[in-house]
């Protein structure tokens, strides 16, 4: 994650809105952020974590919300800007902001948090919360990236269990738990073993040597039901031999019994036939003339009576006929005088017109009268219109014209002059600044270059001589140092007793050990100062160089700009040589002529638009003019048109003498006539016609009826003769055949029996007692029938019955045998598999038994934890190292518990707790820088970002001066630092910064050091 813009209002003691350009405070690779006590400055990270992670350090979100607002705001803003992802390509902006309750002014509601992502150059709101995008969760975050106040020793200080947890869920090592998994597994496992113990159970039966008994008892059974089955089908031969003699004993029986029951209805049958042969001779013979006789009869009845109708219908006829011809010469004579009624009806109709073409002759007259007004009226405006157009173009020619490509060069040059005018001065006010800037870092470096003395050329040299010095007191301290070492043993030396070094037995001027001890201390002294001498020799060397670079760049800045305003000038003056041929303008008087000539041209286009509008005004009223003129006349011709047409009606009207009196008649009221008298018309036209037609209509009927009596009576003469003829005819039939009582004869045509039926019924009879007889010869020829005898047949069914069901209970036993068999051999395979698969079940079993107990309590995990610390520790001490000149090393044993191996004491171990306030910031530092790095390379990035908020007020010189040679390596490792601190000596030796101060009326105020 990298930091681009913070804004703050009403968080703490900001107030009014601030900005943090952490852009341009990044750049520098080390950066400050410094202030006095109180002044906002831890603020700042206060400000960051509110808006990744909706809290702050010191205060909640929720219950305490209400203090982080400032006390003078109505509501808290943070917007803070960031690159994070995959090398920190993309771009994100968190906001969190809250206001205060309306009603109630000590509570704050409830805060708005929400992240934006810029895609394409907008903002568009993203879902994805802060541990998402940073990869991290807020604690992890305030160890690895933003550490605040007293919270730099926290990574060290946690116990071995909460850090392993840190390191699962900073590297996501929680996939390393492999104990649900693995129990998970166990468990399967254990239950697919106790399935197949279960299966193995069902299976104890079946054995090799079982198998081998049962095939042998299936060969013996096999054969014996083969034996049976062959004894069955024998028998069962000769059984169906007898079963075919008893079915014929059977028949012959029945068929015995059919010949008794046929015997017993033949008389019935015998009355059937002669009723039967009878019923059909009457209907054959006589039936079909008695039922002529009976028709014939019916018919000349019938006859008879149309015969009398018609007689009468003659009289009725005679009658109308000549009453509808005297009506329908009334309506003849009438429709004769049908032509001169039509007549007087056209010159009726001729009279209507008349009076529709004077009533359009009136209109005509009107429309005339109506038009030569307007005419007249428009002829009028067309002559002002014209005047007007005329003094127009008049005003026109009087205005100058205007050349549009000059006003808008003009234009041009104006917006030109005045840019560039404007950027001038902008630059002439940079260039001050940068001037002004140079002075100071001119003076900065003049006071530097003050403090080397006059004997040492420069700082260089300086710090050369300053080290040699340092070098020389250091060997005298060594001699100083040595001589404290022999002085340990003048205690040793004994007057007559040999020296231990040189083996002189006289001793005339023994050391002192208090005097070498003062040199010692004021040695050690005078070195002390001479290396805060070199510190600040050194301090000057940086200071020096930062600002002959910063004087490099704002010279070069001074002539950047300087080359750009002589640029400018250049082309204002060129601008300027161009326009002096145009008047030698300046600014004002072009500025004038522009407006003049924008003036004349406004007032040129605003005539010449007038003229236009008046021009297409005269034109639409001389379109309308034409059009009126061309209606006036159309009204002329039409006026004569309708007088013609009057006259020449007049002239077709035939009966003049008639239709004068229907003149001053109204138009509806001659209407009315002329239907009345069209409706009488065609009203005797249609009686006529109608007329006619019955008439037409009662002669055919007339003419119909005679030739009817004449037709019936000629038919009642031939049906009386066919009558006669009939009786004659049936008379001698019933003689013929033998049907002297002719009552009986009508009873039997009446009579009620079904011919067919009986007829059918004979036959069949007769059909069943031939078949009886001769089935009963066929049945007693066959052999063995008539010997046949029951109990022998029962004897040997049962015999046969018995074969069989030992024949089939053999063979119920083979099949069941050999399923048994069958399925014994399967069972026998499935017992094999069963039996591999339970001793790999038992193998994986034991495996994961002991994978169960290697990975419970999270074991694998603490494990994997402490390779990562390892490398951790690692990776920190290249950095430890180096910054304690190879004396000090970390080293993490198996309890995940730090230690310090002290290489000047023989590599010895001892307590991290044990190290100096320099060396313990030096450990945390590396450690985290460390813990930095590797969510660096988690992140994919190739920067990263390290802030840290720590009271360096604590710390003496010594440990002040071990944490600024440890935080200016860093510039070194790509990494960006930024400190925030209110000790001097840093902001002395930090070139970059920004400046925090708290003001009682407008709160905390961000200034920068560029």
């Amino acid at each position: 994650m990298i930091p681009v813009r913070l804004e703050i209002e009403g968080l703490y003691s900001y107030r009014g809105k601030q900005s943090v350009e952490f852009d341009q405070l990044t750049a520098a690779g080390l950066f400050g952020i410094f202030g006095a006590v109180g002044s906002g400055k831890s603020s700042i990270l206060e400000a960051i974590l509110l808006a990744l992670y909706g809290s702050t350090e010191r205060l909640a979100a929720t219950g305490e919300r209400s203090s982080m607002l400032n006390l003078q705001s109505d509501h808290l803003l943070v917007n803070f800007t960031f690159r994070a992802g995959k090398n920190n390509s993309q771009t994100f902006m968190a906001r969190y902001s809250a206001k205060r309750n309306k009603k109630d002014r000590e509570k704050v509601d409830t805060g708005e948090h929400i992240f934006y992502q810029l895609i394409d150059g907008n903002w568009e709101a993203t879902d994805q919360s802060a541990e998402a995008l940073i990869g991290m969760k807020k604690e992890h975050f305030k160890q690895t990236v933003i550490i605040p106040q007293g919270k730099f020793r926290e990574f060290i200080d946690l116990t071995p269990g909460p850090r392993a947890e840190m390191m699962q869920q900073l590297f996501g090592l929680e996939r390393f738990d492999l104990s649900a998994k693995t129990g998970s597994l166990l468990k399967a496992t254990r239950e697919e073993k106790i399935r197949l113990e279960t299966q193995l159970k069902g299976l104890e039966d079946v054995s090799e040597e079982i198998l081998e008994e049962k095939a042998k008892e299936y060969d013996a059974l096999q054969k014996e039901s083969q034996e049976a089955t062959k004894a069955f089908n024998t028998l069962e031969g000769e059984f169906k031999k007898l079963e075919s003699t008893r079915k014929s004993f059977l028949q012959l029986q029945e068929q015995k019994q059919i010949l008794s029951a046929l015997n017993s209805q033949k008389s019935g049958i015998e009355e059937k036939r002669q009723l039967h042969r009878e019923f059909i001779r009457a209907k054959a013979y006589l039936r079909p003339v008695w039922d002529r006789l009976q028709d014939t009869q019916k018919d000349l009845e019938k006859y008879q009576r149309s015969v009398v109708d018609s007689e009468r219908f003659k009289v009725r006829f005679e009658e109308e006929v000549l009453s509808l011809q005297q009506e329908e010469e009334e309506l003849r004579k009438k429709n004769e005088e049908r032509p001169q009624r039509e007549s007087k009806i056209r010159d009726l109709k001729k009279v209507i017109e008349i009076k529709d073409l004077e009533a359009g002759l009136k209109n005509s007259k009107e429309i005339l009268e109506s038009i030569q007004p307007e005419i007249d009226r428009k002829r009028s405006s067309q002559s002002l219109l014209e005047k007007e157009i005329q003094n127009l173009e008049s005003q026109l020619e009087q205005v100058p014209a205007t050349d549009a490509n000059q006003l808008a060069d003009l234009k041009t040059s104006l917006g030109n002059l005045t840019s560039w005018k404007e950027r001038i001065e902008e630059l002439e006010k940079i260039k001050g600044k940068f001037v002004e800037e140079e002075k100071n870092v001119g003076l900065a470096l003049e006071k530097i270059h003050q403090e080397i003395p006059k004997e040492e050329k420069t700082l260089e040299t300086w710090s050369q001589t300053q080290k040699a010095l340092i070098q020389n007191l250091e060997e005298e301290r060594e001699k100083i140092l040595r001589k404290q070492g022999l002085n340990s043993h003048v205690h040793l030396l004994l007057p007559g007793h040999p020296c231990p070094l040189c083996g002189s037995e006289h001793h005339p001027k023994p050391l002192e050990s208090k005097a070498d001890e003062k040199e010692a201390k004021e040695k050690e002294q005078e070195i002390l100062l001479e290396k805060n001498r070199l510190e600040h020799i050194l301090t000057l060397i940086q200071q020096q160089k930062l600002a002959e670079n910063n004087l490099e760049n704002h010279r070069r800045n001074i002539q950047e700009k300087g080359a750009e305003i002589t640029k400018l000038e250049s082309q204002t003056q060129t601008l300027l040589q161009s326009l002096s041929k145009l008047g030698g303008m300046d600014l004002e008087n072009l500025s004038t002529e522009i407006k003049q000539l924008s003036n004349a041209a406004e007032e040129r286009e605003t005539t010449q638009k007038l003229i236009q509008s008046k021009r297409k005004l005269w034109q639409t009223d001389r379109e309308q003019l034409e059009l009126d003129e061309k209606k006036l006349q159309q009204a002329q011709l039409n006026l004569q048109s309708i007088q013609a047409r009057i006259e020449s009606k007049k002239e077709e009207i035939k009966d003049s003498t008639f239709c004068k009196g229907y003149f001053p008649k109204d138009r509806e009221e001659i209407r009315l006539a002329i239907e009345k008298v069209e409706e009488n018309i065609l009203k005797a036209a249609e009686q006529w016609t109608g007329k006619q037609k019955h008439l037409q209509e009662k002669l055919t009927e007339q003419a119909k009826n005679l030739s009817d009596l004449n037709n019936f009576r000629n038919r009642v003469q031939e049906l009386e003769q066919n009558a006669k003829d009939f009786r004659s005819e049936f008379e001698k039939l019933k003689v013929e055949h033998g049907f002297l009582d002719e009552e009986a004869l009508l009873k039997l045509f009446h009579h009620s029996i079904d011919a067919e039926k009986v007829d059918l019924e004979i036959r069949q009879f007769d059909q069943k007692l031939a078949s009886a007889q001769s089935r009963i010869e066929e049945l007693q020829s066959e052999p063995g029938v008539n010997e046949f005898s029951e109990a022998s047949f029962v004897q040997m069914q049962e015999e046969l019955q018995k074969l069989k069901e030992q024949a089939s209970d053999l063979q119920n036993r083979t099949v069941l045998l050999g399923e048994n068999l069958k399925l014994s051999t399967q069972r026998l395979g499935e017992k094999i598999e069963l039996e591999k698969s339970f001793a790999l079940t038992e193998n994986r079993e034991s495996n994961l038994k002991e994978l169960d107990r290697l990975f419970q309590g999270k074991g694998f995990v603490k494990f994997v934890s402490s390779i990562y610390l390892r490398e951790l520790c690692n990776t920190a001490n290249i950095r430890f190292m180096k910054l304690t000149k190879n004396s000090l090393s970390l080293e993490i044993d198996d309890n995940n518990t730090f230690w310090v191996v002290d290489y000047l004491n023989g590599g010895k171990k001892r307590l991290l707790k044990t190290l100096s306030g320099g060396q313990t910031f030096q450990a945390s530092l590396c450690l985290a820088l460390a813990l930095a790095e590797k969510v660096k390379a988690l992140n994919q990035a190739d920067q990263s970002f390290f802030f840290l908020d720590e009271g360096f007020g604590a710390l003496d010189r010594n440990a002040l001066r071990v944490v600024f040679e440890t935080l200016k390596s860093l510039r070194h490792e790509n990494r960006i630092v930024g400190i925030i601190s209110h000790v001097e000596e840093l902001q002395q030796e930090i070139g970059v910064f920004a400046q925090v101060e708290l003001d009682s009326e407008k709160g905390s105020q961000i200034s920068y050091s560029f």
